[in-house]
């Protein structure tokens, strides 16, 4: 059984940085990808970005083109969400996501982690 679990959240200024991590458990990860996603309060859950497994490539909302970046150690099983140039806006709970198949730009949800929250005061 796949289990995703975050770590790293916390309370920043804007302008900060924060690293977000996501370590994987249950079985090989050599395919399909790792995404993030944020909900702010009364607020649908938005997709930021993902990375496949195998080579690697990464995708990202515009909303965090840039300032946000992922990546992923395969050997470890875990993801990574680093983020800079936190704006207040970014503030919401930061889920890692795992779908099973690679699909280039877009991602289907298999398994969810249970999310770590993020504020940023301005």
């Amino acid at each position: 059984q796949v289990q995703l679990v975050e770590s790293g959240g916390g309370l920043v200024q804007a302008g900060d940085s924060l690293r977000l991590s996501c370590a994987a458990s249950g079985r090989p990860f050599s395919r399909g990808a790792m995404g993030w996603f944020r909900q702010a309060p009364g607020n649908d859950r938005e997709w930021v970005g993902h990375i496949t497994w195998s080579d690697g490539a990464t995708y990202y909302a515009n909303s965090v083109k840039g300032r946000f970046t992922v990546s992923r150690d395969n050997a470890k099983k875990t993801g990574y969400l680093q983020m800079n140039s936190l704006k207040p806006e970014d503030t919401a709970v930061y889920y890692c996501a795992v779908d099973d198949v690679v699909r280039g730009g877009s991602i289907s949800v298999d398994y969810w982690g249970q999310g770590t929250q993020v504020t940023v005061s301005s």
